[in-house]
């Protein structure tokens, strides 16, 4: 018995239910809460809900919970009727706005609610999904702006979350993570011209991160790691 919790937030999505599963399967927990928008009761979560958020929070506090690690595996490409813009006349107000609640908002309130529930004294870890495309320096091709601008608006809150919440505890570690492409519904529409052997399954890209997360130290706090462990510039 470690006495260590972790939390998935998107535990009933591809990566987050096979991340939960990774962790379940290590010594290194003693427990996995999941937290989804499709659970019911205590463990149901939406993104883009704060109250849904802070509810979930209070759920952990009451029961005494202070988890060590927490991993948002929530995010948005493309829904039933839209995609990545491919064009500069394809914006849109409503469906940027969606963007940037589900990848960047919704996971900046969850720090807000969750990162104080977490030990001060010894390492904790938390983790959101970003993606390579949201790096401004390694944008050669344009196109899908609001995926794009708001994992780069991710990876800036994960900085400043970083640099915020060292001063609370020196040991924290807090990362964005890009996990490759991955076989799931996120992916589905796009994966005709990924490479062999970098379309990854769930299981194996959850072992991956996880691997990732391992191997962190606390002065990698605020950066954004792939799943071979390589920094991705801003």
């Amino acid at each position: 018995m470690t006495g260590k919790t972790a939390v998935v937030i998107g535990a009933s999505g591809g990566i987050g239910c096979a991340f939960a599963n990774a962790v379940e399967a290590e010594d290194e927990y003693d427990q996995v809460v999941r937290f989804s928008r499709t659970s019911k009761g205590p463990y149901h979560l939406d993104i883009q809900s704060e109250q849904t958020i802070g509810a979930a929070a209070s759920f952990l506090k009451d029961s005494g919970i202070s988890p060590s690690l927490i991993f948002v595996a929530t995010g948005l490409l493309h829904s039933d009727t839209r995609g990545p813009e491919k064009s500069l006349r394809e914006l849109d107000q409503d469906w940027l706005t969606e963007n940037y609640q589900v990848n960047a908002i919704g996971p900046a309130l969850v720090a807000k609610y969750f990162l104080p529930l977490m030990p001060k004294e010894n390492i904790t870890k938390f983790a959101a999904i970003s993606a390579r495309v949201g790096s401004i320096s390694d944008n050669r091709l344009g196109g899908w702006y609001g995926y794009r601008a708001a994992k780069a608006a991710l990876n800036m809150m994960i900085r400043n979350l970083a640099i915020d919440w060292s001063r609370k505890n020196k040991r924290s570690i807090i990362v964005a993570l890009h996990p490759g492409t991955v076989d799931t519904s996120l992916s589905k529409p796009f994966q005709t011209n990924v490479p062999p052997g970098k379309l990854f399954d769930p299981d194996r890209a959850a072992l991956q991160l996880l691997d990732v997360l391992d191997g962190l130290k606390p002065a990698d706090s605020g950066k954004v790691f792939a799943w071979d462990g390589e920094e991705i510039k801003p």
